[in-house]
């Protein structure tokens, strides 16, 4: 099992395919996704990462969460979200993982938090069909019918599907597919709709329902740091010999200061 990413909705568009046809997808944004901590089984009875996703300034984090992130050595996040790993598959702190940790053409489940639409009626909510839109209903043609029972057991069990708030909860898609992805703008393409609104946050995940590609990067795609270019030291011998120079051009210089500083004293004293 490996880890997930956290992404931000940008919005929907339309790729076409090589034959032609029209896909639409929704266009997440990665925006350096880095590992700020590891859970291990030996220390918190459990493998998993915790990433975190965009910048915050330093003002509007709290300071316990400042010194959460000076030890992963990572800059303040906007979001953070812990991924279940198994053991093989922790990725060190600090590390960026990339948008090529899903590869086109394979299924992922995408959670976040559906749009909230308010108070709604139980037709909305939950596609009743409403009463009879015929004489002898009155003006409740739209209402749910009945909630309870009769005095035995006299209540309304919970769970009941009647009107209330709409929208605004945890929803998981499944099965999505990998379009493509854009590893220089931190773009992934998915076919289909994800929840939520546009710049809300998600968790992309691996399918638990498909089988998962055999070319997928384990256990992450992690963007290579470049090292400083470090300069070989010069050999011993040349190193002797430039100092030598240096120290030889030195006392010519000085011995030539001295010839003329003896040269105009004469001068001085042959006028006097």
């Amino acid at each position: 099992m490996r880890s997930g990413l956290i992404a931000q909705k940008l919005g929907m568009t339309r790729v076409f395919a090589d034959d032609g046809g029209q896909v639409p997808v929704t266009v997440l944004k990665v925006d350096n996704c880095q590992v700020v901590a590891q859970k291990t089984e030996e220390r918190d009875g459990y493998n998993a990462v915790q990433l975190g996703v965009g910048s915050a300034k330093p003002n509007r984090v709290t300071k316990a969460m400042r010194g959460h992130f000076a030890k992963a050595n990572v800059v303040p996040k906007a979001r953070l979200a812990e991924f279940r790993v198994d053991a093989d598959a922790l990725v060190d702190v600090g590390a960026q993982i990339s948008v090529a940790h899903f590869v086109p053409g394979q299924h992922v489940d995408v959670s976040g938090t559906s749009k909230g639409k308010g108070f709604a009626g139980a037709m909305k909510r939950h596609n009743f069909g409403g009463l009879r839109a015929s004489h002898g209903v009155s003006i409740s043609h739209r209402s749910h019918g009945s909630t309870g029972q009769c005095q035995d057991p006299g209540k309304v069990f919970k769970g009941k599907k009647m009107a209330g708030h709409m929208g605004d909860a945890r929803v998981t898609t499944q099965n999505l597919k990998v379009v493509a992805n854009d590893e220089e703008r931190g773009l992934v393409l998915l076919s289909g709709s994800v929840p939520g609104p546009k710049t809300g946050w998600v968790l992309i995940s691996d399918a638990v329902k498909k089988a998962m590609p055999e070319d997928l990067p384990f256990p992450a795609a992690v963007v290579a740091t470049e090292e400083p270019a470090v300069e070989e030291p010069e050999a011993e011998e040349e190193v002797v010999e430039e100092v030598a120079a240096e120290e030889a051009a030195t006392e010519a210089a000085a011995d030539d200061n001295q010839a003329e500083a003896d040269a105009a004293a004469d001068d001085e004293n042959k006028d006097a």
